[in-house]
């Protein structure tokens, strides 16, 4: 007879691989103090391995899933009030963490020096936008500290491959070849993750102490409340708004298969069959819930924009750099932003958005590893509110396309 690996280790087995990784490393750095620093070499190797295949692995994936999009201008309507959902909504998660963060600071205390941070509040936030999304030259695209320009060339690529219709078709298949490689390479180099994270964190305990895991400690606190209250809170809220006392009941009635799939899978596409079913029962136009839901399972990540704005929070205070002041309250707003709604689409995306956090700030690439915890610890509850933030948003579309009656008529 044969063995089913349960749902739940086949979901979360290799989450737990690397937090149990991350312990042993912990506990390594424990035993051997200072001299766990005969570590870092094994953790080095992953960094290294990560930062140079990050590069192509963004410009093949961004490149190749723009090309692909020939029939976005028939949508129309749907797709316009889609993102503008999906921008609201993330900017509200992004706006409740910063509050939570700040009320609460993730790593108060904490003073790591692994290398020299930029001062964020000594540059203009302008010379900052012209820095992130543009280069001066072909050759700086190349580069893990040009992430956001990388991106936007990128988008362009994938833009002019579409329009260039036949003659564009070849490039597009090389583009699309070039991101199932290069998605196969990051799978090999995902392989040696836990021994990599492991040494990298033994010298992290050993070197900096323990202090580090009361730092994460504080970052679950701020996190997991802050993400419940906003699953309950917040999408009762859209509901409402979406189809007044009657919609917040059938929404509430129907999504718990949904948000059950999303915790047991780790997956917003995985949910996306039983989301669609929900938005039915809904009430939710056909069309709609099958634009929405879809592009939502890989763009729409409110989920991540609470993350985003955490680990930002969490760094800074790592770093002993202050969390303060509107230029930094808006740029942190901005790449929350950029990580739940953009880069979330991204295979890898959560990496990428965890690069864009170190490069944008200028901070050294140490830092990589102990963010990228973060997202681990934080991804159960991070996903049940992504999926089924996609559904909450297929209502508002609705309602925005429709009368204050579109639940009823439907």
């Amino acid at each position: 007879m044969e063995n089913k690996t349960p749902s739940f280790l086949k979901s979360y087995g290799f989450s737990l691989l690397l937090i149990a990784s991350l312990i042993i490393g912990a506990l390594l750095g424990l035993v051997y103090k200072e001299d766990a620093g005969k570590f870092k070499p094994l953790g080095d190797i992953f960094l290294n391995l990560i930062f140079t295949a990050i590069v192509p692995l963004v410009f093949f994936s961004i490149a190749s899933a723009v090309a692909g999009m020939q029939n976005i201008r028939r949508l129309g309507k749907i797709i316009s009030a889609m993102f503008f959902v999906f921008i609201v909504t993330g900017l509200i998660a992004s706006i409740i963490m910063m509050i939570a963060v700040i009320l609460y600071p993730p790593a108060l205390g904490m003073n790591l020096n692994l290398g020299n941070a930029v001062n964020v509040e000594q540059i203009k936030i302008t010379d900052q936008l012209v820095k992130a999304f543009t280069v001066s030259d072909f050759t700086e695209l190349i580069s893990k500290k040009n992430m956001l320009a990388l991106i936007v060339f990128s988008i362009l690529i994938g833009l002019a491959t579409s329009a260039a219709d036949e003659r564009g078709k070849p490039f597009a298949t090389f583009l699309n070849s070039g991101s199932a490689v290069m998605m196969k390479v990051i799978t090999f180099i995902m392989y040696y993750a836990p021994i990599g994270l492991c040494a990298y964190f033994a010298y992290l305990i050993g070197v900096f102490g323990p202090q580090l895991l009361d730092s994460y400690a504080r970052a679950m606190i701020i996190y997991y409340p802050t993400a419940i209250l906003y699953f309950f809170i917040a999408f009762s809220l859209y509901t409402f708004i979406a189809a007044r006392s009657s919609g917040t009941r059938r929404f509430w009635k129907n999504i718990i298969p949904p948000s059950l799939i999303a915790l047991a899978t780790g997956s917003s596409m995985a949910t996306m069959p039983a989301n669609l079913q929900a938005a039915d029962k809904n009430g939710v136009p056909k069309d709609i819930a099958e634009i929405v839901i879809p592009i939502g399972a890989t763009t729409h990540m409110e989920g991540s924009c609470l993350a985003a704005v955490l680990k930002i929070a969490f760094i800074f205070g790592i770093f002993n750099i202050p969390f303060s002041g509107v230029e930094t309250l808006l740029t942190a707003l901005g790449i929350a932003l950029l990580t739940g709604v953009v880069v979330s689409g991204i295979p890898g995306g959560g990496t990428i958005g965890e690069l864009l956090i170190i490069s944008f700030y200028g901070l050294p690439m140490e830092a990589f590893p102990i963010i990228t915890m973060i997202g681990t610890l934080v991804d159960a509850p991070a996903t049940m509110v992504n999926a089924v933030g996609d559904n909450v948003s297929s209502m508002l579309v609705a309602r925005i396309l429709g009368s204050k009656e579109w639940m009823e008529k439907s």
